[in-house]
């Protein structure tokens, strides 16, 4: 199990967390894990308020959601600012539960696309613990270098319930 998890290279420098299907060991993940890890990685930086690492994370990106689209670190890095409440302790007080993962793979072309549902939970002072939001993700990726990246992702909210202490 240590030399997996030192085959697989998280490089969450520059350019953010990426899975790399260049590995020193004999794993290598597939194009599956790669996605799944990405599109896990990008709920677990939205919870814990690091929007910078979502802009590295979709630096290569074009993000499309309620807001419209934006593209590069920066922008995204300030749309996620712009949008989210952040509380005391630096976090949106957010869960975002990602389900029903469907990956679509061609590994000779280096690309991907995967949907999954999402369901939005949060618990604030006032705000007992309940779903305020529950759509789906429609995401791209392409392996470039040999990491795998996203390339688009789509945000489309079907269900909202009180999201006055989320959004701004």
């Amino acid at each position: 199990m240590a030399s997996e998890r030192q085959s697989i290279s998280f490089a969450r420098q520059e350019r953010g967390p990426l899975l790399s299907s260049h590995t020193s060991g004999a794993y290598a993940p597939s194009p599956h894990q790669a996605v799944a890890y990405l599109v896990a990685t990008y709920a677990e930086l939205v919870d814990t308020g690091d929007f910078a690492g979502l802009g590295r994370l979709l630096a290569d990106a074009r993000f499309t959601g309620s807001g419209g689209t934006v593209t590069g670190a920066a922008a995204i890095e300030q749309m996620f600012r712009a949008t989210l409440v952040l509380y005391p302790d630096g976090t949106p007080r957010t869960h975002h539960v990602v389900s029903n993962l469907i990956v679509d793979a061609d590994e000779q072309a280096g690309t991907a696309t995967s949907r999954s549902y999402v369901t939005v939970f949060q618990a604030v002072e006032g705000l007992p613990l309940q779903a305020v939001a529950a759509g789906r993700y429609h995401d791209r990726f392409a392996r470039r270098d040999g990491a795998w990246r996203f390339t688009g992702r789509t945000v489309r909210i079907h269900l909202v319930g009180d999201t006055s202490h989320h959004l701004r």
